[in-house]
């Protein structure tokens, strides 16, 4: 459409030269130098690229759990009390039992994730604008050329927008406290009843070690920053307003010579356009010329003065 478009621009531009403007009606290029020559070409919409970031997840706190530390002890407990026997009645014994705590209560802290929200939301990616449009020449046109009455339509370009999924904070991370009881340890240990009578004699008491676990500093949590995380997207935004036609200077018929459209040929070859240097400006050459115009914003039709600048082209 952009090929079509451009040769259809470039069938209607008329080169005028300055010597000729007085026999000439309508329209004229303004400040026109004399020895120049000019055409009406199509100036095209300028845009130029705008990069942002754009917020996908908002920067949270994630919170983490030191373990308790503990120290392990070990003490003497007395699983049979001292005692004294006769040596003609002995003692009697009762059984005892008893629990022994050998690891304090304490609490284990469980870390809770924090909870998102997927969102989502329209993004303004190129503003809306608008462009000229080329209507038909209207029927009760007077004048004999039909170019004089050519209707332009100012339309509207709508904005174009892009939809960006993000994740929205909805609960922080936070933790639980978790308790956890103490450890006992069941001893069963004999008890006098009754001591011994007659000749006495005196049994030491019977010791266990026994291994307990003391807390030393309980569970904590300390905060990690979990940073934010954006995404760059691009955008064009207009600088200026094209679709319309204008009056550009362009190079006279006598200076199309068949080396200067060789060194228009080298210099599109260049640029990756891969035409043939056939010294004739050919239909390939035209169209990669128009391909040219149209991919660098420059007035598309006809060899203006701009686009031989572009190239690198003496004019």
């Amino acid at each position: 459409m952009r090929n079509l478009r451009s040769l259809l621009l470039a069938l209607i531009c008329v080169a005028v030269s300055t010597y000729s403007f007085a026999q000439v009606s309508g329209d004229l290029p303004p400040n026109a130098v004399s020895g120049k020559c000019y055409a009406k070409c199509l100036i095209p919409d300028q845009y130029e690229t705008v990069t942002e970031q754009i917020l996908l997840k908002e920067a949270s706190t994630r919170i983490e759990v030191v373990p308790a530390v503990y120290t392990t002890d070990e003490e003497q407990v007395v699983v049979k009390e001292a005692y004294r026997v006769l040596e003609v009645v002995p003692a009697s014994f009762t059984t005892q039992t008893e629990q022994i705590m050998v690891k304090e209560p304490s609490e284990r802290l469980e870390y809770v994730p924090p909870v998102y929200e997927t969102v989502t939301e329209q993004v303004l990616v190129a503003p809306a604008s608008t462009k000229w449009t080329k209507g038909r020449a209207s029927r009760s046109c007077l004048s004999a050329n039909p170019e004089d009455c050519k209707v332009w339509c100012l339309t509207e370009v709508p904005a174009q927008y892009k939809t960006v999924t993000k994740q929205v904070l909805k609960a922080p991370a936070t933790t639980r406290s978790i308790p956890i009881p103490a450890e006992y340890k069941t001893i069963t240990r004999a008890v006098t009843q009754s001591p011994a009578q007659t000749r006495e004699r005196e049994v030491p008491a019977e010791y266990r070690n026994v291994r307990r676990q003391k807390l030393q500093s309980p569970a904590t949590t300390r905060d990690v920053e979990v940073p934010a995380e954006y995404s760059t997207i691009t955008t064009k935004k207009l600088v200026r307003t094209g679709g319309f036609t204008d009056w550009v200077e362009v190079l006279c018929n006598a200076k199309v010579t068949a080396s200067k459209v060789a060194e228009i040929q080298q210099a599109l070859n260049a640029r990756g356009y891969n035409v043939a240097i056939t010294n004739a400006m050919d239909t390939a050459t035209s169209n990669a010329l128009k391909s040219f115009q149209n991919e660098n914003g420059l007035p598309a039709g006809n060899l203006n003065i701009e686009t031989l600048k572009a190239l690198g082209v003496s004019h």
